[in-house]
């Protein structure tokens, strides 16, 4: 129970990664608000979350015993940011953890074959969003006065080249470059800021009918984004929450401006 009495607002928490952190928190004694946009985006080619999902991770929270507020909110819309912050220290009356972790994701098999609408969307969303629900949360842990911490979702493709994900890619790279500096300018109100670099996961966003049909016929493309130099294709959702609970903790209390793979050996390859 390291967070009890604590207050997590994460994005993108109706289903994979977002859920997995929401539960995990909750265990260590964290109050969870969550928001997720819940509906499709033109761009994007796989069922996206619904609010069907939002409701059921607000139930799989409060079975822990933890208070929980979901919200159906669009990272890139400032005012819907506002209101998530506005509805958690209404009822919460602090915001101590924020887990960006709102994110989408869109293949072409070139750059110049982007769309204005993907790029628009994945920037959107990936970075953009990022930038906004920090916007909206930082004052308030400021003036809280008691630190904080903020984790970001970033990716191997925030690390490193990734064939067919280029806005993508743009996106988590753009991510640890706020980071550092939302890092330095954050440590004198001791909040700390990092960032997270999974390797594939599973989760509704990369496993799923189309993803599977495309990398079909992509053979070369599909041994590069499954295989880690660990024995594993794809790592759970709970692996990456493992690491965020300790870097939300603090375990993790010295830890700012650091760029955190969890990636089962991939970046070495």
């Amino acid at each position: 129970m390291e967070l009890e009495g604590k207050v997590a607002v994460i994005t993108g928490g109706a289903r994979g990664q977002g859920r997995a952190h929401a539960l995990r928190l909750a265990r260590d004694g964290a109050d969870i608000v969550l928001c997720d946009l819940a509906a499709q985006l033109g761009s994007v080619p796989y069922p996206m979350a619904e609010p069907a999902d939002l409701e059921e991770t607000i139930q799989l929270v409060e079975r822990t015993g933890r208070r929980c507020i979901g919200v159906i909110a669009d990272v890139r819309d400032t005012a819907a940011m506002q209101n998530l912050t506005d509805r958690a220290m209404a009822e919460f009356g602090r915001i101590d953890v924020l887990l960006a972790n709102a994110g989408i994701m869109t293949v072409t098999e070139n750059v110049w074959e982007i769309s204005d609408q993907q790029w628009d969307e994945t920037v959107g969303v990936n970075l953009t969003g990022v930038f906004k629900a920090c916007r909206a949360v930082i004052p308030h842990m400021i003036e809280g006065g008691r630190g904080g911490s903020i984790v970001i979702t970033s990716s191997v493709a925030g690390l490193r080249s990734y064939p067919a994900l280029t806005d993508y890619t743009a996106a988590k790279h753009g991510v640890v470059g706020l980071m550092r500096n939302l890092a330095h300018e954050l440590g004198r109100h001791n909040i700390r800021v990092n960032t997270i670099h999974p390797t594939g996961v599973a989760t509704p966003m990369a496993f799923n009918q189309f993803f599977g049909d495309w990398l079909s016929t992509r053979e070369q493309l599909g041994r590069f984004m499954t295989e880690n130099v660990l024995p594993v294709g794809a790592i759970e959702p709970a692996d990456v929450a493992e690491v965020v609970s300790w870097l939300v903790s603090d375990r993790a209390r010295w830890l700012t401006g650091a760029a955190i793979p969890v990636d089962a050996g991939f970046l070495l390859k």
